[in-house]
């Protein structure tokens, strides 16, 4: 028995009560008329909508700890060459502000264990349900083997990818690459894993890009309205002397100040100026005559 059989066969036997409820929800929705890989389907939209609170926390804890961005910084340049002294002022902030630092972990460590459920009942309805290796539709019909094609996993990686896309957008830019490289390297690790597993992964894909889409939108995650207003104008309040970034530059605000161009007066200015050092000097002219 090599290595790769004795942890399949212990994670089997750890995941063993919640592969008997997996496997008895599947076989209830076949039941009730649907084919095994819409069943496969029901079951997912089901779990990830169950699981949809936790989604929204942990959108809530990504907001927070962005929030707390600027004061962690400025943590970090004070003890800079105190790295314990920097841990513990961080913590005391995650504590004062009450930002659980593992929150937005919580989905994935749920999930988990729901995809190594799923697989193994996948794995074992092959053997047991005969039906079940002819209940895949279009060209993927034996649900316990991998797609021939390798069209299964192809989908797979778009979905996530455009699932991550929209909290892509909310995130550090430096972790962006790391949010658009993880699809392709999870699926090339799922690449030879049975098609009713894909089934599972593509379609909770699919509803993760939906709820993205509503918490970044309408949910938690949208932008405060100041932040909103700033994204959207930087790009036009600027004018051709700001470049475009909204923000004036000291040649600009020098000539707006002046109420010209580099600080010299517009010609409507210069004449108003004029007229009314005129009529200064005629109110002195009278003055000297009375």
């Amino acid at each position: 028995m090599d290595f790769i059989t004795v942890i399949t066969d212990f994670f089997g036997r750890v995941f063993s009560p919640l592969t008997g409820v997996v496997g008895d929800a599947l076989e209830f929705f076949y039941s009730l008329g649907a084919p095994w890989w819409l069943s496969i389907v029901i079951l997912t939209v089901i779990v990830r909508t169950l699981l949809f609170p936790l989604t929204v926390k942990q959108v809530k804890s990504m907001r927070a700890m962005q929030d707390l961005r600027p004061e962690m910084e400025r943590i970090r340049a004070k003890y800079k060459d105190n790295k314990q002294k920097q841990q513990e002022e961080i913590m005391k902030l995650y504590q004062e502000s009450g930002v659980n630092p593992f929150g937005s972990c919580l989905p994935l460590l749920v999930q988990l264990p729901i995809f190594i459920t799923m697989f193994y009942v996948i794995k074992d309805f092959g053997y047991t349900h005969p039906d079940f290796t002819s209940g895949g539709i279009l060209w993927f019909q034996d649900l316990s083997v991998q797609d021939p094609f390798y069209v299964l996993p192809i989908l797979s990686a778009v979905t996530m990818l455009a699932a991550s896309e929209i909290t892509s957008k909310h995130i550090d830019p430096q972790q962006r690459w790391l949010m658009r490289t993880l699809p392709v390297v999870f699926t090339v690790f799922l690449l030879t894993f049975p098609a009713g597993l894909f089934m599972y992964w593509i379609t909770s894909n699919l509803v993760t890009l939906a709820q993205n889409y509503v918490i970044y939108n309408h949910g938690p995650g949208r932008k405060p309205p100041e932040e909103r207003a700033k994204s959207s104008g930087s790009g036009h309040a600027g004018g051709p002397s700001g470049g475009g970034n909204g923000v004036r530059s000291p040649r600009d605000r020098s000539g707006s100040k002046g109420g010209g161009i580099n600080g010299q007066a517009s010609p409507s200015e210069g004449s108003a100026v004029a007229q009314a050092a005129k009529q200064a000097k005629r109110k002195r002219r009278r003055k000297k005559k009375r």
